[in-house]
């Protein structure tokens, strides 16, 4: 058994890698077949070019982080045993590893551009003294629901710059983000786009000038992390309360 690794780190949200991935399938003469798929953090294909044997598997993860997506990918595949068996291996080796790489060039290079025709979403955990501020939304179908304050990300703007801008449009503060917290799948459409290709992004802030003002929120409160769990929250942001609740008890772990 032969095995290789390969990291791409995509400039694009989990949706968008997941399936530009997917669109674009495998650099492999011969078609595999799927054997397991969860949107958007991981799929799993195997085959081979001898029927009713399955030679080849290739696995794919995908975690977000700050600077968009890792791409972990494993490859593979059965060698014919002996000598002449390890120097075909070390053959394929070779050919494995540059067909993987013109294809990971490609692929990134595609999945930024498909990820500019895709609106996404900001969030800001402003935490103090360890609490976090959270927002109550006052209008619309979600009113009465709890959220963490952000918003769209407009075209051309960096994920963070729109964090800030946000939070001053919304809080009337100025905010430096920090550590990036996660990102969650958003059902629905945004923007007009196309349902389910948007995500959520979520960061730490801290405040840098101002006190929060509800400019587009009905209530903003700030919450202990044993409280979080108690309110009705916007289903998007709900996942993201155990990381919130994370960093929140390291706040709390800090103090003198």
């Amino acid at each position: 058994m032969y095995r290789l690794r390969f990291t791409t780190v995509v400039a694009a949200p989990l949706t968008v890698a997941f399936d530009v991935a997917r669109a674009l399938g495998r650099p492999w003469p011969f078609p595999l077949e799927e054997v397991e798929s969860v949107r958007p953090v991981s799929d799993l294909y195997a085959g081979g070019p001898r029927r009713g044997r399955r030679r080849v598997t290739h696995a794919r993860t995908f975690t977000a982080t700050a600077a968009g997506t890792v791409v972990d990918e494993q490859v593979d595949w059965d060698g014919a045993p002996g000598a002449l068996g390890r120097l075909a291996g070390t053959v394929l080796r070779r050919r494995v590893r540059r067909a993987m790489r013109r294809h990971l060039d490609g692929y990134a290079a595609l999945a930024a551009v498909r990820a500019l025709d895709v609106v996404q979403v900001v969030g800001a955990a402003i935490a103090r003294d360890g609490e976090v501020l959270v927002a109550q939304r006052g209008s619309g179908p979600l009113a009465g629901l709890w959220e963490f304050p952000g918003g769209k990300v407009e075209p051309g703007e960096a994920h963070e710059a729109a964090l800030v801008r946000e939070c001053v449009e919304e809080l009337g503060v100025t905010v430096v983000p920090g550590t990036f917290l996660g990102e969650v799948p958003l059902d629905g459409p945004v923007g007009g786009g196309a349902p389910g290709a948007s995500t959520l992004r979520l960061w730490e802030a801290r405040l840098a000038a101002g006190e929060p003002v509800a400019h587009e929120h009905r209530e903003l409160r700030w919450v202990r992390p044993g409280d979080l769990g108690d309110l009705d929250w916007i289903a998007a942001d709900r996942p993201l309360l155990p990381a919130v609740t994370a960093l929140l008890r390291t706040h709390q772990g800090r103090r003198p």
